[in-house]
């Protein structure tokens, strides 16, 4: 919380260095702050797979403290214009995404999955009790002191959360393990989980829906506290505390309405009080009025935010967890980021008024569109690991590289049960592309209708054997079980594993383990 007090300190004062300036060059600050997120969250999740995200959390707070030291020296010179201003921003928007994922991914780790909706819920207590005090604090330590001092006190506050840091233990079983995955391999496998999981996906599009129109109020706030309200950055601090207020307030009640309307409902609910809250905006010129209808706001933020941060979390399993986050990050702070000049420069061109009520009909949009594009139901989604299938029986040692695998299953299917068959093979479809596949078929033999062969490609031996043993999970337990009641009673699917016959032949194991790569060598060698 110390530290985000800091961050939102450090943000009044940029944004007020540049409010002399026009609508759109302020809300370059927001662009600044979430443009590397968009292009650093997905290489920022494989990195908090494959390595500590311990380490990976605490370089990321020293490099930012770095960066925060520039910055506060350049506004005591009196050197920082909006140049090196929006780049150290942006420098500093790049700690963040390095940080993002790997402090999304171990919250799993610190509380039961059941708890995680709460978990959420404080998370963005924690985010809002700082937006209440960091504005107003740091709008009056820049009306007393200059800019300086709040950049001064965000660098001091990245030690706080190093020390918290540095005193934490993991346990050992939750550190991942590098591997041998390279970085552009990790970067597709993390691409491929999140399009072949509906879940995930359905987040994405929610956030999508939702975010566009709250920029509308994060990027215009400051021209409209300056123009059309008439205050100072202390002014400007307490409109902002005031969203915070309300947002820690609904962290509150946001238990008690998930009970009675569900998370559909949260989020139908949160958009509309959005939109509305966006149209006293724009008709409203009361400086204490305008921070009155701000304490909705901040309900709706945060019982939104929490719902679509707790709903991607609960369906991601660990393996791949930073690397979903990364992608929800990347949607989120990537819709903020294009959206912010957007509206600044509809500010400059329409006017204040018709920009907020815009905003507020994307957001009546979003509530409408729960109905048709709702999340999808939670329970039905386990992403516990499940190590449920056999070690293969194979007559010779594959090396971790030797690819492609070609893994062939066959079904014998009673006539009256194909249908529904081949129904739940479209789930099973999904989970062998999630965990590695690249290529997925199911066939009928011409020969014998009862036989059903399903064939898929995995790119290398070693990511055929983490599906074995790290990336199944109960959900695509289920999906396998569901199929396979529908098998000819007393029959068992057969499986076998082929590999590239152009690499060499397939020589059986007689004692020394001999990979398909040795066995592609040519006689000289």
């Amino acid at each position: 919380m110390v530290s985000n007090i800091g961050s939102w300190m450090q943000t009044v004062g940029a944004q007020w260095l540049l409010i002399g300036d026009s609508a759109a060059l302020v809300t370059l600050v927001q662009t600044a702050s979430s443009l590397p997120i968009v292009l650093l969250a997905l290489p920022s999740g494989v990195i908090a797979d494959r390595f500590d995200r311990r380490r990976v959390l605490l370089t990321a707070q020293f490099a930012m403290l770095a960066v925060s030291c520039v910055l506060t020296v350049l506004a005591f010179m009196d050197a920082l214009t909006a140049v090196p201003l929006l780049a150290l921003t942006f420098l500093l928007g790049c700690g963040t995404a390095l940080m993002g994922p790997a402090w999304q991914a171990i919250q799993p780790e610190l509380v039961e999955r059941r708890r995680l909706p709460e978990a959420a819920a404080l998370g963005a207590v924690n985010m809002n009790l700082a937006r209440a005090v960091g504005p107003a604090l740091g709008g009056v330590v820049v009306a007393a002191a200059g800019a300086g001092w709040v950049f001064a006190f965000n660098a001091a506050s990245y030690l706080g959360i190093a020390a918290v840091l540095l005193l934490w233990r993991r346990p050992a079983a939750a550190s991942p393990a590098a591997g041998d995955e390279k970085l552009l391999a990790a970067l597709y496998a993390g691409r491929r989980y999140v399009w072949h999981a509906p879940g995930v996906r359905r987040v994405l599009l929610r956030t999508l829906l939702f975010i566009p129109g709250g920029a509308a109020l994060w990027s215009l706030l400051p021209v409209m506290a300056s123009r059309s309200l008439g205050l100072g950055p202390d002014g400007y601090g307490l409109l902002l505390g005031a969203v915070g207020v309300g947002a820690v307030g609904g962290a509150f009640v946001l238990p008690r309405l998930r009970r009675v309307v569900g998370a559909n409902g949260t989020l139908a609910v949160g958009a509309l009080v959005f939109a509305c809250v966006l149209a006293v905006l724009a008709t409203v010129p009361i400086p204490w009025l305008v921070a009155v209808v701000l304490l909705p706001a901040g309900v709706a933020w945060i019982a939104v935010l929490s719902t679509l941060n707790a709903a991607v979390q609960t369906r991601l399993p660990g393996w791949v967890r930073a690397r979903g986050l990364g992608v929800y990050l990347l949607v989120f702070q990537g819709a903020q980021a294009l959206t912010a000049p957007l509206w600044g420069a509809l500010a400059d061109w329409l006017g204040l008024v018709a920009s907020l009520l815009t905003g507020s009909v994307l957001m009546l949009v979003s509530a409408v569109s729960v109905r048709r594009w709702p999340l999808h139901d939670a329970a039905r989604i386990d992403p516990s690991p499940s190590d449920h299938w056999p070690v293969p029986p194979l007559v010779f040692e594959p090396g971790p590289a030797d690819g492609p695998v070609l893994i062939s299953v066959t079904y014998r299917v009673a006539p009256e049960n194909q249908a529904p068959f081949t129904t739940h093979m479209d789930q099973v479809a999904r989970s062998r592309r999630r965990t590695g596949a690249f290529t997925w078929g199911l066939y009928q033999d011409g020969n014998d209708p009862a036989r059903f062969i399903e064939n898929y490609l995995v790119a290398s031996w070693s990511e055929h054997l983490a599906q074995h043993h790290s990336r199944l999970t109960a959900t695509d337990r289920r999906y396998e079980e569901q199929a396979r009641r529908l098998l000819v009673p007393g029959t068992a699917p057969e499986v076998t594993h082929a590999f590239d016959a152009m690499s060499g032949p397939v020589v059986p194991n007689t004692g020394n383990a001999v990979s398909a790569q040795e066995l592609a060598r040519s006689p000289e060698d």
